[in-house]
């Protein structure tokens, strides 16, 4: 059986279903999906949390391992910035996960702090990915992390030279991955692919290039946040008030 990693190296972009439930992952194993990966937004959004580690990690977990158990196809997990303030924390979760058959992790060089989310700095998140990989030992070698960068997302003032700055960082600490959520320009991501042997992972915003296009382009991964769910709770709320207003559930498809 091809591996997680494996998956990254296919010609094809690795399209990954983002997940917050059971339900959810079922839906895209059925349909022929090779891999998972949670939304760890939706996953707080749908337990009536805000996104930024506002739900515990004990929480995520239970949602994480119901998930894990129900399907045959690789999982892997967004972890933000780790789920704790320490690194032995971080590593701890990431210790947990492993043991629970997750494939991959995501963490992220960015922090929330009063609502706000925020860019940490350099040269502290290359010491603090340094001391984590160094911690995990051996296990290191049983996941896929996939480093996210949040220059585009955050729309920064030179994004492209940050992005490709913190990249070489990544490089050199043997990441497996690279996740940069909201570039869409093909000439940034032909830039940041043809500047990197890592695996690069784009997010389904909306002017995103098409898939064929980000093949060509180089990218590897594409995932989709939480934006499914939140395509699918606005489905809800348009039926639900269909329903009201027509005073009868015949627009409610049962199958």
């Amino acid at each position: 059986m091809i591996s997680f990693k494996q998956l990254h190296q296919s010609e094809e972009p690795l399209l990954l279903g983002n997940v917050w439930n059971v339900e959810s992952a079922k839906v895209y194993e059925k349909l022929g999906y090779k891999a998972l990966a949670t939304s760890s937004s939706a996953v707080a959004l749908s337990l009536g949390y805000e996104d930024g580690e506002q739900m515990t990690f004990e929480e995520y977990f239970y949602i994480i391992t119901r998930i894990k158990e129900s399907v045959s196809i690789p999982l892997s997990v967004d972890l933000e910035s780790g789920y704790g303030s320490e690194n032995d924390t971080v590593v701890s979760n990431i210790l947990q996960l492993i043991e629970a058959g997750v494939s991959g992790i995501n963490i992220e060089d960015t922090y929330v702090a009063g609502g706000i989310r925020k860019l940490t700095d350099r040269k502290f998140f290359y010491e603090k990915l340094k001391d984590i990989f160094i911690k995990l030992g051996k296990s290191r070698e049983k996941v896929f992390i996939n480093i996210r960068t949040d220059a585009f997302l955050l729309n920064i003032e030179n994004k492209l030279e940050e992005t490709l700055e913190r990249i070489k960082l990544f490089e050199e600490l043997k990441a497996d991955g690279v996740f940069i959520p909201c570039v869409t320009s093909e000439n940034d991501i032909k830039t940041i692919t043809e500047a990197t042997s890592l695996p690069v992972n784009v997010m389904g915003v909306s002017d995103l290039p098409d898939f064929d296009t980000l093949k060509e382009l180089g990218v590897k991964r594409i995932t989709s946040g939480a934006f499914m769910y939140r395509h699918i709770y606005k489905e809800l709320e348009k039926v639900s008030q269909v329903i009201r207003q027509e005073r009868s559930f015949s627009k409610l498809l049962i199958e």
